[in-house]
């Protein structure tokens, strides 16, 4: 796959929502490896945006790093800042169909029988507490 090329003005705006981004992927001692290349895939699905932490304090080999990623999975360069990487590439139309889940959440469903969302109960009314204060 190529690079994916975008307009300035969607690159400002996501510039701008990348600010905010902590790095999704990190890259360890063994550099850009196939499973660091999935995990990136991975993100790219799930958020479109991701930031990248490249350990490497030489900046030929951040830039090679860069281009490898782009280059292999299409997406798009959208700004590097020291050694944070920020790419892009639009979510494929098959994941949109599929709603967004939160992390820990279960799917919304009918309540089944015996659970206590399924029992009503009646309303009771409860006493007043106790008045608060000093007693004389």
């Amino acid at each position: 796959m190529a690079e994916l090329l975008i307009d300035r003005d969607l690159k400002l705006e996501l510039r701008a929502r990348a600010h905010h981004l902590k790095p999704g992927v990190l890259l360890g001692a063994a550099g850009l490896s196939d499973a660091v290349l999935k995990e990136i895939e991975r993100a790219l699905v799930a958020h479109e945006l991701v930031k990248i932490r490249v350990p490497a304090d030489d900046r030929a080999e951040r830039e090679a790093v860069l281009e490898r990623v782009v280059d292999q999975l299409g997406a798009a360069r959208i700004q590097t800042i020291g050694k944070a990487l920020v790419v892009w590439r639009p979510r494929p139309p098959e994941a949109d169909d599929e709603p967004p889940r939160v992390a820990g959440s279960r799917r919304a469903g009918p309540a089944k029988a015996g659970t206590r969302a399924a029992k009503t109960r009646p309303a009771t009314k409860r006493p007043d507490p106790a008045p608060r204060g000093r007693r004389r």
